[in-house]
């Protein structure tokens, strides 16, 4: 039977998203941990866009979506943010995405599976191996 624990908190004013994500992720010691959902707002976003370019970026922003795979030894999480326009945006989750107001994060583990990241020369990244 796959057992699944489910864990929810919130981020408040000028916490760092990804820096508390690998902290909870840490602390609660998560196994194969992903992304359930997350809604809030963030005032700066720090990105590395598919062209593998990191873009910063000073303004107000929804989190739309928020997605990802979770382990001891790193994360991969990809965010969606709408401007105040409406005008969304979404790239590889870095550090320096600071709450605005909220974040509300939700977050599940599967017990019966190990993630891990381990470097492939391939593609020059940490990539997930599962267990």
């Amino acid at each position: 039977m796959v057992e699944i624990k489910y864990y929810a908190f919130r981020l408040k004013q000028n916490q760092d998203l990804k820096k508390e994500i690998i902290n909870f992720t840490t602390n609660k010691k998560l196994s194969a941990g992903f992304i359930v959902t997350c809604v809030g707002s963030l005032k700066s976003a720090k990105l590395r866009l598919a062209n593998e370019e990191i873009k910063e970026f000073n303004q107000n922003f929804e989190i739309i979506s928020l997605t990802g795979t979770l382990s001891q030894n790193g994360p991969h999480l990809h965010i969606s943010l709408a401007d105040n326009e409406g005008r969304v945006i979404g790239g590889h989750l870095k550090e320096g995405c600071l709450i605005n107001t909220t974040a509300e994060v939700i977050i599940g583990d599967n017990e019966n599976m190990k993630f891990s990241r381990k470097f492939d020369q391939k593609t020059n990244f940490k990539e997930l191996i599962i267990s």
